[in-house]
């Protein structure tokens, strides 16, 4: 596992290509996709204080091998789907 600075880092970088993207596609895409566009950076910015809470506060009876592993999964979930979100505006 790497270090919790490295894993926040990480998060954080992939947020921000994700803010980013969906603010590309809201300014170039169709007028009628505006709301979906604000809730779906709203949803992003949610995902990336989640985890980065999540990462500095382990689950107690847990081990931490299993629950960054968790937390590594969960993550990549959501963002697959916030992607097939963005590629739909």
């Amino acid at each position: 596992m790497a270090n919790k600075r490295t894993l926040k880092h990480a998060i954080n970088g992939i947020c921000e290509e994700l803010f980013a993207e969906c603010v590309a596609a809201s300014l170039y895409g169709a007028e009628d996709h505006k709301g979906n566009a604000d809730a779906l950076l709203f949803t992003i910015l949610k995902i990336q204080s989640n985890y980065i809470t999540r990462v500095s506060h382990p689950e107690p009876g847990m081990s931490a091998k299993a629950y960054y592993k968790d937390l590594r999964e969960k993550f990549s979930a959501q963002i697959s789907e916030v992607v097939d979100q963005i590629n739909n505006l």
